[in-house]
């Protein structure tokens, strides 16, 4: 009779609700949380997401557990001062005066720790995946268990970034004192976990850095490149994609249109210009009405929007980890023209892949050139297309993931051989 390997139990922790995968974040964690519950019996603990102007299924939090029980045991929590605006001023009060990071308390909860130490006295299990150092205040009571935690980006560079670009004095400061205290948790833990997961070089040592101790393995962002694929649509002008709740975004639109639009209308007067992503009443009818801008507003499916388009741009001066929207561009054969921070971390070579320029004027020549060469359009999208086939497909990097974290659950190495071949059978369904 053949032996029944048993499968490990996981808990995952995450400050967002991981569905709809419909934007970084979500995206990202949605395909670990699916990739890993091939190889282990998962329970989840997750925060509520955040609502966004017109995302109606992201305050479906019923519709959105139904959806990921196939992956996990899901349970979510609401963000206590999301429902209060005296302690969202009480949470950056505290944030000042004890000198810790605000995040820490902004995920501070009753509920939620009740419920984790419940599930930590009454069930086994053999490894934490933590999805951010957001969640830094749950990480002791996990004890000797050991924990992953996964940085979408270096927080404390991002808000560094941040700083660099606001206008406002006392903002400015208050995000440079934010990033110290974020440096400072960094410091504290990356060397703490078992493993830190960083989703770039550039992440990875940039953590080795603030943690020399640390130890931090590389887990690229994917695609779906069945969703995503190439049509033979050519389109006409301009399209990023991205929500205008976060900050990057936001920042990348003015930067466009106050310094790189100017170059490219005066060029192609009429060429088309489109936001596709969620934004406000007043801001679709601000960029509109100033820059004749179509901001699209929260859509459900971003594809033929995408498809729509004959280039498409990311803009970003600030940000970090590497970006999901240039991924689906290159997916979907889009050529793409970045700045160096916008595609920053991804396998992106000049002239092959990708046009890179930080200068205004030099990024609207770069479109100019997209739009008018359909050979050099060509060359960058099927480059694109073949860079996410070999190295950011989800399943590619499916396999190597559930390995590394059998490995920090010390599985031994003929159950972790039969678990990654079974998981390895199902990636992609």
């Amino acid at each position: 009779m053949a032996s029944v390997t048993i499968r490990p139990r996981l808990l995952f922790l995450c400050q967002t609700l991981p569905y709809p995968p419909d934007g970084g974040v979500w995206i990202r964690t949605y395909h670990i949380l699916r990739l890993l519950s091939r190889a282990f019996d998962i329970t989840a603990l997750c925060f509520e997401r955040a609502a966004m102007p017109g995302n109606h299924a992201a305050r479906d939090i019923a519709a959105s557990r139904a959806a990921l029980r196939r992956f996990a045991s899901i349970e979510v929590f609401p963000v206590p001062q999301r429902h209060s605006f005296l302690r969202y001023a009480w949470d950056h009060v505290r944030s000042t005066v004890f000198g810790r990071v605000y995040t820490t308390y902004l995920y501070e909860s009753r509920e939620f720790q009740r419920r984790l130490l419940d599930v930590l006295s009454s069930t086994p299990i053999d490894i934490v995946h933590a999805d951010s150092l957001d969640l830094v205040r749950y990480l002791p009571a996990c004890g000797d268990i050991p924990i992953v935690c996964v940085h979408h980006d270096v927080e404390s560079a991002l808000l560094r970034r941040r700083a660099e670009i606001e206008r406002n004095e006392w903002r400015g400061a208050y995000l440079r004192h934010q990033a110290r205290l974020m440096e400072d948790t960094e410091r504290d833990w990356c060397g703490r976990v078992a493993l830190n997961v960083a989703v770039s070089d550039a992440d990875r040592s940039a953590l080795q850095r603030i943690a020399p101790s640390s130890r931090v393995e590389i887990v690229p962002n994917g695609v779906d490149i069945d969703e995503f694929q190439p049509d033979r649509t050519v389109g006409e002008g301009v399209a990023f994609v991205g929500g205008l709740h976060w900050f990057p975004n936001l920042d990348a639109l003015d930067f466009f249109t106050a310094d790189i639009l100017p170059h490219l209308r005066a060029a192609c007067p009429n060429l088309p210009a489109r936001w596709i992503g969620s934004a406000s009443v007043d801001q679709r009818l601000q960029y509109r009405d100033t820059f004749g801008l179509d901001v699209t507003g929260y859509v459900d499916d971003v594809r033929p929007f995408m498809s729509q388009a004959a280039c498409h741009i990311v803009p970003l001066r600030a940000g970090g980890g590497t970006r999901l929207k240039i991924l689906n561009s290159w997916a979907m054969g889009k050529p793409v023209v970045a700045t160096s921070i916008g595609c920053e971390g991804l396998e992106a070579i000049d002239g092959e892949n990708i046009l890179i320029r930080d200068d205004p004027k030099a990024f609207a020549q770069a479109i100019v050139s997209v739009l008018e060469d359909r050979q050099l359009a060509r060359r960058l999208g099927e480059g694109g297309r073949a860079r996410v086939e070999q190295r950011y497909s989800w399943d590619v990097i499916g396999e190597e993931l559930i390995r590394t974290y059998l490995d920090v659950a010390n599985v031994d190495s003929r159950d972790s051989t039969s678990l990654v071949a079974a998981a390895g059978a199902g990636l992609g369904r």
